[in-house]
């Protein structure tokens, strides 16, 4: 590695973890395209686009929220303040649901077992990933601890409850 990314921060803010997720995605585009089924299968491909279209809202809208917040990294950036509203109302997690609901519903619309298998490493992975995040955003951040026990990490909770902040 050079020293260059050495000197930003990239290994210690997360950078490894960010360069394993792009290796593992990788595989789940490359292996629909090249290993997918027949295409007879309506009911796997129209799930398959509701759970890609239902990744692009997590996506998009965990990225609009977090605003000026977002990093690529897991470590939040200094200055950053605790994103609690919004969909961070209800999943702590939403931009890692959208890289999972996505990969799942792509290799489901590719009707493809080999891109479904790599879509099902991402889970794992992020559950690892996000208890790294969450380490450091409990460092980072007072009140994540009062957070996390408030708001889910994946699955999240649609009921109305008064937001705090």
């Amino acid at each position: 590695m050079t020293d260059s990314l050495r000197a930003h921060g990239f290994f210690a803010r997360g950078g490894a973890w960010v360069v394993v997720q792009s290796i593992l995605m990788t595989p789940v585009i490359v292996l629909g395209a090249i290993f997918h089924g027949d295409w007879t299968r309506l009911p796997v491909i129209v799930t398959g686009a509701g759970l890609f279209v239902a990744g692009g809202y997590f996506g998009v809208t965990g990225v609009i929220v977090l605003g000026r917040n977002r990093t690529p990294f897991p470590q939040p950036r200094e200055g950053s303040e605790l994103v609690q509203h919004g969909l961070y109302g209800h999943v702590r997690h939403p931009l890692y649901i959208s890289v999972m609901l996505a990969s799942l519903g792509w290799s489901l619309i590719w009707q493809s077992w080999p891109a479904l298998i790599a879509a099902l490493v991402l889970i794992p992975f992020f559950h690892a990933k996000a208890r790294r995040e969450e380490r450091w955003l409990r460092e980072h951040f007072s009140g994540y601890a009062d957070y996390e026990r408030r708001v889910p990490r994946f699955i999240p909770r649609f009921r109305r409850t008064p937001n705090r902040h």
